[in-house]
């Protein structure tokens, strides 16, 4: 979904969540902004990833999606955030569903911002038409961009060639360079339990990881 700002501008940090709601009603739940600050002043929007399940709401907070609706937007929030003034020497961009939106804006705010930095990216779905931006990331990888790995946890058709399964110990190893790889997790409960767990195994340094996680309950505005 994109948000038309207009002449305003939203001054945040890739990796920050916004609270949205329907204009008018008090509900409001927290999306991560899935592009990176030059992008929006650029554009004049920002960009969420937001899951419908066919054809239906997200929910009565965002009870109707379509192009003119009014939105009402609370924020940016979170910590969750690339290391201030710093330019690592690599990086690596975990997510799972949902969760890839955050790291895609920090995708566009390393490559803007800091070409030097390696950047690799692992996305994790249940089917390969729920991995997220797929194109854009295939295309930035086929270009040496960045390192990608894709992988699905559930069914997928003969013609997939990605990976099966929920990744292990070699689809890190892939996205780590060395211990000083900045890390970043997002997604279910499952992929920020067991990642980290298992980057620490690889020798990342856990002030070097660091992740996030949602809870799926609508706030409610003041």
């Amino acid at each position: 979904m994109r948000v038309a700002l207009g002449n305003r501008l939203l001054a945040f940090e890739a990796g920050q969540y916004a609270l949205l709601g329907d204009h008018g009603q008090p509900l409001r739940k927290p999306y991560s902004i899935a592009c990176a600050p030059a992008q929006v002043k650029l554009d004049h929007e920002l960009e969420f990833l937001i899951q419908v399940v066919d054809g239906e709401s997200p929910g009565s907070h965002l009870a109707t999606l379509g192009e003119g609706r009014l939105v009402d937007l609370e924020g940016p929030s979170g910590s969750f955030v690339l290391p201030g003034g710093a330019h690592p020497r690599a990086v690596a961009l975990i997510g799972g569903g949902t969760g890839i939106a955050p790291l895609r804006a920090m995708l566009w705010e390393i490559l803007s911002g800091s070409p030097g930095t390696r950047v690799a990216v692992l996305q994790s779905a249940r089917t390969p038409d729920e991995l997220a931006y797929s194109t854009e990331f295939r295309g930035l990888a086929e270009a040496g961009r960045i390192e990608l790995v894709e992988t699905v946890t559930r069914e997928a058709p003969a013609s997939w060639r990605g990976k099966r399964g929920r990744a292990d110990e070699g689809d890190l190893a892939r996205l780590i360079d060395g211990p000083d790889t900045w890390c970043f997790v997002c997604g279910p409960d499952s992929l920020v339990e067991g990642v980290p767990r298992l980057l620490a195994d690889g020798g990342v340094p856990g002030t070097n990881i660091r992740t996030e996680h949602w809870a799926d309950d609508p706030a409610v505005a003041d």
